[in-house]
């Protein structure tokens, strides 16, 4: 059921994708709204599907991955509250080109096709933050493949805890640290590798972790550690 016009034109002016719209577009935009929650573990798209529409996390956390034949699986990104997900396939007319998980429970807005493509012929704004978005996307891309062919899996951790961490309080860390699998599969290397390079990384006094949440000691010398081959 599309959400009420009075709660969509709330919540999006929350959402930075849609804070510079005029009052005129949101009440345009209400009627192709869902405001939508999902339950941890549950897909709210796969790969292969054809794209109907783009999602906008509000709460929770989702991973987005490809899934092979053999029913493993790489993660290409964690994504949270204000980050968007759906729009490649709007803009090229292909079928989903990953899948997206929540990895805690979560609740979205869902756009549907029609209403984001009229939404981004008559919004300039709204095309830059796209084009802004799918170019972030591709240098992290270039980034990755950059990791995976010239850095080991030592420096493959210490860059993705690099990426992720924020400053809290002062403190430069990692909230919501993935479990040690997790990270695994977004760096293409083993379980096992990643506990014995996170267990170096705390010995050596460049990290501290608590529970799901990882502290960087000494960025200096884990940006160091992240370039070197």
């Amino acid at each position: 059921m599309p959400a009420h016009p009075a709660l969509s034109h709330q919540i999006l002016k929350t959402v930075p994708l849609f804070s510079s719209f005029s009052d005129e577009l949101l009440n345009t935009l209400a009627p192709c709204i869902q405001l939508r929650s999902y339950p941890r573990n549950a897909f709210i798209l796969r790969a292969g599907e054809e794209t109907d529409a783009l999602y906008v996390v509000l709460s929770g956390r989702v991973k987005v991955l490809i899934p092979d034949e053999e029913g493993h699986e790489v993660i290409l990104s964690m994504m949270g509250p204000q980050d968007f997900f759906g729009e490649m396939g709007l803009l090229d007319d292909q079928p989903r080109s990953a899948s997206v998980e929540t990895l805690e429970p979560c609740e979205m807005l869902r756009l549907s096709k029609a209403g984001f493509i009229n939404c981004l012929k008559d919004n300039f704004e709204l095309a830059m933050v796209i084009i802004r978005n799918l170019v972030r996307r591709l240098r992290d891309a270039d980034r990755k493949i950059e990791s995976l062919a010239l850095v080991d899996v030592y420096g493959r951790v210490a860059r993705l805890l690099l990426d992720m961490a924020e400053n809290v309080d002062g403190k430069l860390m990692v909230p919501h640290a993935p479990p040690k699998q997790e990270i695994a599969r977004m760096i293409g290397a083993s379980r096992e590798m990643v506990s014995r390079v996170v267990k170096d990384l705390q010995v050596r006094g460049l990290i501290r972790a608590e529970k799901r949440r990882v502290f960087i000691l000494d960025k200096p010398s884990m940006s160091a550690r992240a370039l070197r081959h």
